[in-house]
């Protein structure tokens, strides 16, 4: 392996690097632009796990498994990092010098910043940020920590007033100094923002740059009140159910304005942005109507969103999940997390993306990972505490870590690793890690 940038504030430079050498990274396709990427084969796999009453020591910890084939200790766990009591692990990310790792707790709203390069093998902790709320001036949920240049911008899902799903996009150095507050535009205060449709709800979720169109793109989920409600109570309460998000968010990337508010019904979850400089559009799927959405910018420069396939059959609520996208933009991949599957859709026809293989991984499916060179997948399986499924049918994987091969269009299983079985927890979000970026 060899360690190549692909950091720069420069449009042409990353379109250059992307559309040039994209095809040579071994990295997952769906991180910031701005990071440093992995070329070659990944040594590990960082699985941000939540702590669960009765299993092991019960708290949230990182877990450190060894992917690289050529390892003697290939497939298996060698670190496991608890950082006490259980705060609703649930996203991670990289800064743009990826020596840390930030990993956050939705209910806890702590941030756990882990350093990965001093021993990328044993990950420690470095940092708690535990004034999230405060110094943000009320924001709840920090979900997504997305790498700008030196610093990390996190979205939030919640607010500290009724929480609820009106929140913002909390700005810090990478050194963990809080820098500034955005607000997600709200009928009540657009903020220079054009409101397209029908919807202006302030929801958040997740969070993308296309830096060479000098734009950012947020997504919307739910507030606390529902993200930590059970599941079935949930589903069963008419009123919380009309407390989803309802939007996508075209902000300036550089200075955090936004720009334009675009209605994309039924809880747009994960974004993931096209990497080919011809092309400038993202996708996000609807947890509760079962589609993929194409975010692009049209003929006119113009921002638009359009539902442009079906996820399985939505009366099932097949609930899609965690997405990724090739890095050469020619599939789709799309997890449902109640039956359990993976689908890939091809991307031939942007517009009319076609369902062409589909899996089944275990009795539910959330995260997924996807190698930049397109020869790897990695699988895991909680989506939130109270929400996951409590038991599953004999011979059903429930709480997982899966590693399978993509060969000639079909995924094959190298090993797996049942979360339960080794009293580690539920696992969550997945982040590669490799020792010759430190080198």
């Amino acid at each position: 392996m060899q360690f190549k940038p692909l950091v720069t504030l420069t449009a042409v430079l990353l379109t250059f690097m992307v559309s040039t050498v994209g095809s040579v990274f071994a990295d997952e396709t769906c991180m910031s632009p701005y990071m440093a990427k992995i070329a070659g084969q990944e040594d590990y796999v960082y699985v941000w796990t939540l702590g669960a009453e009765g299993v092991g020591d019960e708290q949230d910890k990182l877990v450190t498994i060894d992917v690289n084939p050529k390892s003697e200790n290939y497939g298996t766990i060698i670190n496991s990092l608890s950082v006490g009591g259980r705060n609703e692990a649930h996203h991670s990310g990289f800064t743009d010098d990826r020596k840390y790792l930030w990993a956050g707790g939705l209910d806890s709203n702590k941030i756990f910043v882990f350093d990965v390069h001093t021993d990328p093998a044993k990950p420690t902790l470095s940092n708690t940020i535990e004034d999230f709320v405060s110094a943000s001036g009320g924001v709840v949920g920090p979900h997504t920590t997305y790498a700008l240049p030196n610093r990390m911008l996190v979205t939030g899902l919640s607010n500290n007033q009724d929480h609820g799903g009106r929140t913002g996009l909390v700005e810090y150095t990478n050194s963990g100094e809080f820098i500034k507050t955005n607000w997600m535009p709200t009928d009540d205060n657009l903020q220079g923002a054009e409101k397209s449709g029908s919807y202006a709800d302030g929801f958040g979720y997740d969070v993308r740059a296309l830096p060479r169109r000098n734009v950012l793109v947020t997504s919307s989920f739910t507030g606390w009140n529902n993200y930590m409600m059970d599941l079935g109570k949930l589903m069963g309460d008419a009123e919380a159910m009309k407390h989803f998000g309802n939007t996508v968010v075209i902000w300036d990337l550089h200075t955090r304005q936004p720009k334009k508010i675009l209605d994309v019904p039924g809880a747009p979850l994960e974004l993931r942005c096209a990497w080919k400089k011809e092309n400038n559009f993202c996708y996000t799927t609807t947890a509760l109507t079962s589609e993929i959405w194409i975010i692009y910018e049209d003929e006119n420069q113009e921002w638009q969103a359009k539902s442009v396939a079906k996820i399985g059959d939505a009366s099932k609520i097949p609930l899609p999940v965690d997405i990724s996208i090739a890095a050469d933009d020619s599939l789709l991949w799309v997890n449902t997390w109640n039956d359990g599957q993976t689908r890939v859709f091809d991307l031939s026809d942007p517009f009319a993306p076609e369902e062409v293989y589909t899996k089944r991984i275990g009795e539910q499916v959330n995260m997924l990972s996807q190698s930049w060179d397109g020869k790897r997948v990695y699988y895991t399986s909680s989506l939130l505490g109270n929400w996951d499924k409590k038991t599953a049918p004999d011979g059903e994987d429930l709480q997982y870590f899966k590693a399978f091969n993509w060969t000639d269009g079909e995924l094959q299983e190298q090993f797996a690793i049942d979360f339960l079985a080794e009293n580690l927890g539920l696992p969550h979000q997945m982040r590669f890690g490799a020792h010759a970026l430190y080198q």
